[in-house]
């Protein structure tokens, strides 16, 4: 299980006075493209379940995942997520011709589960059918950094069709501390914040930024 302590950002200016009240702590940044796929029937969505293939800093890393049954209450997410790293040329191919996912489900344990417990998938080359839709997605670039008490944070500027969002993210295993640790630095800097109410996912698949 994953958890995340999330705020929302209402705008550029916060995400720049934040990112430059963040910057001693800074140790990367990196630009993501993330892809969403599901099954032709929507067998994955139906049961509050996504796949997506992430692109980090063009080709250089790719990371298959698996995000079920999520939550986001009172600025703090929760979501059962595996991952694993697959080949970015093989990331690129599967993209570009969906059904190749399904030929992982013997040499990777999430499209093994796929198979499995969502029925999608195992079909060859010769079965090119539409077991597996893209349904698009969006850009991102990601601040990483270092901060107090051993706590990573995310300063993300979110790239859509349709807008730009940012939010700041922190995974934690105690979440009301973080939170709290977290609005209190806010406050000190001026950041105008608000807890998030929705995944990057779900304002993707509402088309539109919200409120």
């Amino acid at each position: 299980m994953e958890v995340e302590v999330k705020f929302r950002l209402p705008d550029a200016a916060a995400h720049q006075r934040l990112s430059d009240a963040l910057y001693p702590f800074h140790l990367r940044t990196h630009l993501q493209e993330n892809l969403f796929f599901d099954g032709a029937d929507s067998e994955l969505s139906t049961h509050f379940a996504v796949s997506r293939i992430r692109f980090y800093d063009g080709d250089s890393r790719c990371v298959l995942s698996l995000k079920a049954r999520a939550s986001l209450v009172d600025g703090v997410s929760r979501v059962e997520e595996v991952e694993e790293d697959i080949d970015p040329a093989l990331g690129r191919a599967c993209v570009a011709e969906p059904w190749r996912l399904g030929s992982l489900s013997a040499s990777s344990r999430i499209m093994g589960r796929v198979k499995d417990e969502f029925g999608i998938g195992g079909e060859g080359e010769g079965k090119k059918g539409s077991s597996f839709v893209c349904l698009g997605g969006f850009r991102n670039v990601r601040a990483v950094y270092g901060w107090k008490e051993g706590l990573t944070l995310e300063l993300d500027e979110t790239n859509y069709d349709f807008g730009t969002s940012y939010e700041l993210e922190c995974e934690t295993g105690e979440p009301e501390k973080a939170k709290e640790m977290l609005e209190g630095f806010l406050l000190e800097k001026g950041v105008e914040y608000s807890y998030s109410k929705a995944s990057k996912f779900a304002v993707f698949r509402a088309g539109k930024l919200l409120p």
